[in-house]
């Protein structure tokens, strides 16, 4: 009984003392976290998504603590809240929030099945990681969308699907938050986090292809050529050609629509933007008749018809048997 009774004062005495120096090196090699912080991890949606460019929310709280100190919000946006979120970071911190542009998700690539067709069949993970490694994918195109869905499963929204007809990923716009996930699962980067431009429009080159023209047009029947011509017909120079591959600028394009139209590969492609009215060819102009008295100047003037002259009577001087002279009347000719 005094064995089992020394054993737990002993234990008990030990874990005392433990626990005294846990408590002071506590104490001392304690980090005070402020308070801000929490409260604003609180607002935020908690996706940890990483779209900010932070390690989940709670490193997005401190970036926006650290740079409320430094008296500044910019460059800071949670994809997934929003403006509305922003605002109530913002107003625990005592500033202000700068309004920041709608961003989404696109998907630079439109070879479809039809455009690009497949000259080999992958028979083993369906994974665009997997086929990346292994090769360039069923297609003639190395830069191009592999198919397999990896942005459909990084994405945590519900915003991004696989069209079965076309085989390429489609991004809805109301449910994307922007949030980059997508783009990070894709292994050849087709997928840009793009600013939504005025009235949810933008003009935008949907190839990645980097290849020479003449190889692009193996690969791809919309495949962009690096031929320049949008870059010729653009007045804002908002587009640009490096690496064989056009590029157009979100901030500087004014959704003219010249560089569409000029693209004979039709790799350029306006999203959301209203039908085109047709074209309506003017009619042949008919010229009017001229005036009556316009029609009697230019006419030329029938030639006179010559009247034939009248016969004329002469006397001719006659021998008769009575003596007397009579008259003989003669027609002469004209």
């Amino acid at each position: 009984m005094n064995v089992i009774l020394i054993a737990v004062i002993v234990l008990g005495s030990i874990g005392l003392v433990a626990a005294l120096i846990l408590f002071l090196a506590g104490k001392k090699f304690a980090v005070h976290e402020d308070e801000r912080i929490g409260q604003v991890q609180e607002v935020l949606p908690g996706a940890n998504c990483g779209g900010c460019g932070f390690p989940g929310c709670g490193g997005f709280a401190g970036a926006c603590v650290k740079a409320a100190d430094k008296g500044s919000l910019e460059g800071l946006l949670c994809p997934v809240g929003g403006q509305p979120v922003m605002e109530q970071v913002a107003g625990i911190l005592g500033m202000k929030a700068e309004a920041a542009a709608p961003k989404v998700a696109v998907v630079r690539c439109n070879g479809t099945c039809e455009s690009r067709p497949r000259i080999a069949e992958f028979d083993g993970a369906q994974s665009c990681k997997v086929q990346q490694m292994l090769g360039s994918g069923e297609t003639a195109c190395a830069y191009g969308c592999l198919g397999c869905g990896d942005c459909v499963a990084a994405c945590q929204f519900d915003a991004i699907r696989m069209n079965p007809e076309t085989g390429l990923p489609e991004v809805d716009e109301e449910k994307c938050t922007a949030c980059g996930a997508c783009s990070k699962a894709c292994p050849r980067g087709i997928i840009e986090i793009r600013l939504k431009g005025l009235k949810n429009r933008r003009v935008v080159v949907l190839c990645n292809n980097k290849d020479k023209g003449a190889q692009t047009r193996k690969a791809c029947s919309v495949g962009c050529i690096a031929c320049q011509k949008c870059v010729k017909v653009c007045k804002f120079e908002a587009i640009t050609v490096d690496a064989n591959l056009a590029y157009i600028d979100a901030e500087k394009c004014k959704l003219c629509r010249k560089c569409e139209e000029e693209c004979p590969q039709n790799a350029i492609y306006a999203f959301n933007f209203p039908p085109r009215k047709p074209k309506v060819e003017a009619p042949a102009a008919v010229k009017p008749a001229a005036p009556a008295a316009e029609k009697s100047a230019t006419e030329k003037p029938a030639a006179p018809v010559a009247e034939k002259p009248a016969a004329k009577e002469t006397t001719v001087p006659v021998d008769s048997p009575t003596g007397n002279v009579e008259p003989a009347k003669e027609q002469e000719k004209a």
